[in-house]
């Protein structure tokens, strides 16, 4: 298991990017004079066609605030505020209160890749010991790892959906600007995060004792079908069955109104 063993992600606040592709399309043509041999005829450059991005969920933008939004490096303090809001107090001791919008960002585009870096969370480590049990030479996950992630699951579970939702939309504008800082500038951060939470819903549900090995420092899955999974869907693999599917039901209710009706 990788150094995020004992780090938790926040999936909620938010988290796919799509690239337009596209080229001119050309064709030449030779004419055959009388009497004579082919001619190769000259035809002129034909000048590429940019596409625009396509853009699968946008996102509305929401009615004209009294109060303009922040700037990104100034956001820190209103959306600390606005998530403490919406979570509750106890979140508090959870949120890394800096670079919240990049690094949520960050963490949203690296669940579905094989590592997320741990300095981009934006929250802290889980408190605890991390568990195991040895049988002999059988080393397995220890269940009672699952609670370590139960108070911070319930906080995501208790959050409003549709407060979470105009949150969203009133800071949508400083997430699509650190998605394209973070090297998407054709990118369109909404779809990125519902590509993800496709991507987290297909976690599968394991409820069997899950055996680890240890051939370094860190624990590993013994199974190479989930050792090589995603840094995001080994995430919920190790919180337990039943706060994984506490937060599938949270992310699709999330991306029922986050993605386009029309898909």
């Amino acid at each position: 298991m990788n150094e995020e063993t004992k780090n938790w992600i926040w999936y909620a606040i938010p988290i796919a990017v799509v690239v337009a592709i596209g080229a001119a399309l050309y064709y030449g043509y030779r004419e055959r004079a009388p009497q004579s041999e082919p001619q190769a005829q000259q035809q002129a450059p034909v000048e590429p066609v940019e596409s625009e991005p396509v853009i699968k969920h946008p996102i509305e933008p929401t009615a004209e605030s009294e109060e303009p939004l922040p700037t990104i490096e100034e956001s820190d303090p209103s959306l600390q505020q606005a998530l403490v809001e919406a979570f509750g107090r106890p979140l508090e001791q959870y949120l890394v209160p800096k670079s919240i919008i990049r690094h949520t960002v960050a963490t949203i585009d690296n669940l579905p890749r094989k590592k997320a870096a741990v300095q981009m969370w934006p929250l802290k480590p889980m408190s605890g010991e991390f568990l195991v049990k040895s049988e002999g030479e059988v080393i397995t996950l220890d269940e009672k790892n699952f609670a370590r992630y139960t108070p911070l699951v319930s906080l995501f579970e208790k959050a409003d959906t549709q407060q979470l939702v105009r949150l969203y939309r009133r800071y949508y504008p400083l997430l699509q600007q650190a998605y394209a800082d973070l090297g998407y500038p054709d990118g369109y951060f909404n779809d990125r995060l519902i590509e993800v939470i496709d991507h987290l819903l297909e976690t599968p549900e394991i409820r069997a004792p899950i055996e680890l090995t240890q051939p370094g420092m860190f624990y590993e899955y013994a199974d190479p079908s989930l050792e090589n999974r995603s840094a995001g869907q080994k995430l919920l693999i190790r919180m337990g069955p039943q706060n994984t599917a506490i937060i599938k039901r949270k992310i699709l209710e999330l991306r029922e109104e986050l993605a386009s009706k029309q898909e």
